[in-house]
């Protein structure tokens, strides 16, 4: 369990890398409050030999960040109602690299006709192409594909397996970008665009035939034939996670005994 002390009306966590990240709830809205504390939580941490310290600054309280800034706390990462701000209290402290990657997930959608699940993209110029986007912040790799297929096809899809990563460099946000290829089995066959401000077609065509046209991207192409080899990395649970808490998936070929 992290060590939590107060330190004027700051309550922090020491983390095991002699940091220490300040409770976003204890940070005053009170500019002249929040400064006064501040030099006095530098101080005391650096008369504690701390590394780090690490603040959550909410967008309410956004007129504080100037403050934290004087102070020579950097921005780390952010979100849409929050930015997470860091100061380092020795010249070598290493500081975790922020986010700096997108993911998305694709889907090999193969029915037991041998056709394969197609969607065509309102903005798109290549044609038919697997569904799929982005992975949202916390979802898993198996539920995105589930809610992907249906949002752009309106058919049911039972996760399969991981058979190809991509990775892009720059991408969106001028950020890497991982592309994780996934199977899935089909559970219902009637197409039903859900998404239709993003989708404008989605039909089953025989995967072979799709395979053999020239207009269809190679790297598609390549993504199928995996799919179709059958050698993907499938899921399994470990006794030893059974009592973790958070949300997990663990990828293993499938020949591999576990």
């Amino acid at each position: 369990m992290d060590y939590i002390e107060n330190i004027g009306c700051f309550e922090v966590v020491l983390d095991p890398y002699e940091g220490i990240t300040i409770s976003r709830q204890s940070v005053p809205s009170n500019n002249v409050e929040f400064e006064q504390n501040l030099i006095n939580l530098i101080t005391v941490s650096k008369n504690k030999n701390r590394r780090l310290i690490w603040m959550t600054i909410d967008i309410d309280k956004s007129h504080l960040i100037p403050t934290a800034v004087k102070h020579n706390f950097e921005f780390h990462t952010c979100e849409k109602d929050y930015v997470f701000m860091v100061k380092r209290l020795v010249d070598d402290a290493i500081i975790p690299t922020a986010a700096n990657h997108t993911l998305g997930v694709g889907v090999v959608v193969i029915n037991e006709a041998n056709e394969i699940l197609v969607i065509k993209e309102r903005v798109s110029r290549i044609g038919y192409k697997l569904p799929g986007g982005h992975i949202d912040n916390g979802e898993l790799i198996s539920n995105a594909v589930v809610r992907e297929t249906y949002e752009e096809t309106g058919v049911d899809v039972e996760f399969g397996s991981i058979v190809s990563i991509g990775h892009f460099y720059p991408h969106q946000f001028d950020q890497s970008n991982l592309y994780v290829l996934c199977s899935a089995k089909p559970l219902s066959y009637e197409i039903n665009i859900k998404d239709i401000d993003e989708i404008e077609d989605a039909k089953w065509i025989d995967v072979f035939e799709f395979l053999e046209d020239e207009n269809v991207f190679e790297y598609n192409k390549k993504i199928i034939q995996a799919a179709l080899s059958k050698n993907g990395f499938f899921t399994q649970k470990l006794e030893a996670f059974k009592n973790l808490d958070k949300d997990y998936e663990l990828f293993f070929p499938k020949q591999q005994n576990i």
